[in-house]
């Protein structure tokens, strides 16, 4: 069987269906997972006990039922979510303690692309989960078939949806949040399914937008990042005159925010909304954050007696720094935000209710909120192709070599009122390069400056 290994991503597994990834190829992952499982948990293949669901893509249901087959031929225990959110798997494996747990899902991708997210529960750490990476699982794919005795499984069908609804609403004290009008975008994804729910238990006027599970997404991009994925919400917000919008990417571990007068809030400044919250409530905590963020984060954290952590860009960089340095919650750019109580994992709607008490408690309009920790002007990631990555890292590091502060994800270099990182993708040849300075002027000045740099 003919294996695409650019499928097996840094955090998970995404090809597009069924020409790089199908039910052939999910046989062997499925294995894979669970010789991880068995090694790293020091249990038999047979005593594992496991959760698994699905989003609503096209493959999802053929694909989730190859693992599912998979499992139970190795005597494996499954509780079935159904149709889920990753938050949900977090949650779940987490709360119920299961040995792992799996997402068939290709997160953000267009709806061509099949996928999974894959995860186990920490046996160092209480209350922590850990992320099984694509890149580990393709490594175990050379000693497979898996040489275990083959048993019957068992599985049944579990809803886990009000356990979950009353651990999302523990983070925050619902009576205090105001009774705000809130546009929900979950872009025909899986957040559709709770977020009416979750209203329902809320003081808020939940106004809709594609909520209706749909496989092809057809109303707008499954990544809200995408040019134009904004658009609809943001006329939403403005037409209904509501206190702010929230869009969410389709497996609902990204939440954006939309200010009333329909601009979309940088990752980072809704960092900055939920930590001010939270410290107030938890002084002296320690706060993750991604090294593209904006310096407004460490300096802001400071001044608010908070602890700023600094990290590596990825979600699952965040989590290892909050275990290690006693992070109460992370953020980052790409609006992925986790907490220590939520088994260090992510969660869209554990987000979306600390920003609804964040904003009640300051009182005034979200655009006038976030122009307080707007500092300094941070541009949109740059993404420009070259041929020689590292070539181009040299340039770099022989243009800007007095300023160098450190090369732990990719090239930061610092001046005294600029500063700015080139990153190599982790799966296409791309470098990504963020700037900030004082202003917008100063700002598109020295872009401008890195760009001429690497094309000498």
């Amino acid at each position: 069987m003919d294996l695409d290994k650019s499928i097996f991503k840094s955090y998970d597994i995404r090809g597009v269906y069924p020409k790089q990834l199908n039910e052939g190829i999910t046989r062997l992952i499925a294995q894979a997972y669970l010789k991880i499982l068995s090694q790293k948990l020091k249990k038999k293949v047979s005593d594992l006990y496991l959760a698994i669901g699905q989003d609503i893509r096209e493959s999802s249901k053929s694909l989730n039922q190859a693992l599912i087959d998979t499992f139970l031929d190795y005597g494996v225990k499954i509780d079935n979510l159904g149709l889920i959110s990753i938050n949900d798997i977090y949650f779940a494996v987490g709360y119920y303690e299961y040995d792992g747990g799996i997402v068939t899902t290709a997160s953000h991708n267009p709806p061509q692309y099949g996928g999974f997210k894959m995860v186990m529960t920490n046996q160092d750490i209480p209350d922590s989960i850990d992320f099984i990476s694509g890149e580990s699982l393709y490594q175990q794919l050379s000693n497979l078939p898996l040489t275990v005795e083959k048993l019957k499984g068992s599985i049944k069908d579990k809803d886990i949806s009000q356990d979950h609804l009353r651990h999302i609403l523990s983070f925050a004290d619902i009576n205090k949040i105001k009774p705000l009008k809130v546009v929900v975008d979950t872009g025909n994804g899986m957040m559709g399914l709770l977020i009416p729910h979750l209203f329902e238990k809320l003081p808020c006027q939940l106004i809709p937008l594609f909520l209706e599970l749909d496989k092809n997404f057809l109303n707008r991009s499954p990544n809200p990042l995408v040019e134009g994925a904004t658009i609809k919400v943001s006329q939403k917000v403005i037409k209904e005159k509501a206190d702010l919008g929230v869009i969410f990417d389709v497996d609902g571990d990204r939440m954006f925010l939309i200010d009333e007068q329909g601009n979309l809030v940088k990752g980072d400044m809704v960092l900055l909304l939920l930590a001010k919250s939270m410290l107030k409530k938890q002084p002296g905590s320690g706060i993750v954050y991604n090294l593209i963020c904006s310096h407004a984060v460490p300096e802001l954290i400071t001044k608010w007696g908070g602890q700023p952590i600094r990290s590596e860009v990825g979600y699952r960089n965040l989590a290892d720094h909050m275990r290690k340095e006693d992070g109460l919650m992370s953020g980052e750019v790409s609006a992925h935000f986790a907490f220590k109580d939520n088994y260090y994992a992510d969660s869209g709607f554990i987000a979306l209710v600390l920003a609804l008490a964040a904003i009640s408690q300051d009182g005034r309009k979200l655009s006038e909120i976030i122009k307080d920790f707007s500092l300094y002007s941070r541009g949109d990631e740059i993404n420009i192709e070259v041929d020689d990555i590292q070539a181009a890292l040299d340039k770099i590091r022989t243009s800007f070599s007095a300023n160098i502060k450190d090369e732990i994800d990719g090239i930061t270099v610092e001046f005294s009122d600029w500063w700015f990182n080139v990153r190599p993708s982790n799966t296409e040849p791309l470098l990504r390069i963020t700037v900030e300075a004082k202003n917008q002027k100063e700002l598109q000045k020295h872009q401008q400056e890195i760009l001429t740099s690497l094309n000498h």
